[in-house]
């Protein structure tokens, strides 16, 4: 049988085809070697994720004895957001009983919320006083068991105070608090961060301003501290047990008012 024979027109078509398949193929291998897919709106909008090198600390407890698991270190935080118009009272609870009454109905009287950073020792020796500050609308911090030094103490002793208070705030609250701060140290160390993160607490609260109450220097003198460093997001430390304290209250009120300042609690401040 005779097989017909293609055309040269035929063959010079099928040749040229073949050229541009080829060329084709090369060209996309090229862009998928070199082109960067842009994802979909969808996708490009979503937060990617940070990598941390530390792990981050549990949420605080809030019933039940302290935490025994570790949950790595609380942070410190000495003040709060600077872009609002929130400032913090903190008072250390201890001292004469006397004078804690009139403070807390002087804070009543005012209408202000504070946040009362406990020593458990002395909480546990005015039990009802916990009751009362509750229903004033205060918060609890622990403020450690006996108030030591706390910068100078072995993590064994470090952690006894942080439990021994939170233990007692658990009793009498029904709860350890979700704020730390230790006793005899502006700054914490990295020691007392850790065993505060192990006993449950997610961040120790330190201060910006310190109105350097307890060391009686006149009510004049406590307002005059803390004017010199007032500013949004301030948190302030106060003492129970002091009567220069109480004498400076209403000043320091109407001073925070006359700057445009609101006092809330920690947990108002740092929310």
């Amino acid at each position: 049988m005779n097989v017909p024979r293609p055309s040269r027109r035929r063959i010079l078509t099928g040749i040229a085809a073949a050229v541009g398949l080829a060329a084709c193929k090369a060209a996309g291998s090229k862009l998928a070697a070199t082109t960067t897919v842009t994802p979909s709106s969808s996708t490009a909008s979503r937060p990617t994720a940070q990598t941390s090198t530390a792990p981050a600390p549990s949420a605080p407890a809030t019933t039940g004895a302290a935490s025994t698991s570790p949950t790595g270190p609380a942070q410190y935080v000495p003040h709060g957001p600077r872009t609002g118009n929130e400032v913090s009272l903190t008072f250390h609870a201890s001292g004469d009983r006397t004078l804690a009454v009139e403070l807390l109905d002087l804070l009543k009287r005012h209408q202000t919320t504070v946040t009362v950073f406990a020593v458990g020792q002395w909480l546990a020796a005015n039990n009802d006083l916990a009751a009362r500050i509750r229903a004033d609308g205060h918060e609890f911090g622990n403020h450690t068991q006996t108030h030591q030094a706390m910068g100078t103490l072995s993590a064994t002793s470090v952690a006894t105070e942080i439990t021994g208070c939170a233990d007692v705030l658990r009793q009498l609250t029904g709860s350890i608090s979700s704020w730390f701060r230790p006793s005899g140290i502006d700054v914490p160390t990295a020691r007392i961060l850790q065993q505060a993160g192990q006993a449950g607490y997610a961040t120790s609260v330190g201060y910006d301003i310190d109105s350097l109450d307890f060391q009686d220097p006149g009510a004049k003198a406590v307002v005059a501290n803390v004017r010199r460093n007032l500013q949004p997001g301030a948190i302030i430390s106060l003492h129970f047990g002091h009567q220069g304290t109480i004498d400076a209250l209403p000043s320091l009120l109407d001073l925070l008012k006359t700057s445009g300042l609101r006092p809330v609690t920690v947990g108002e401040l740092l929310a």
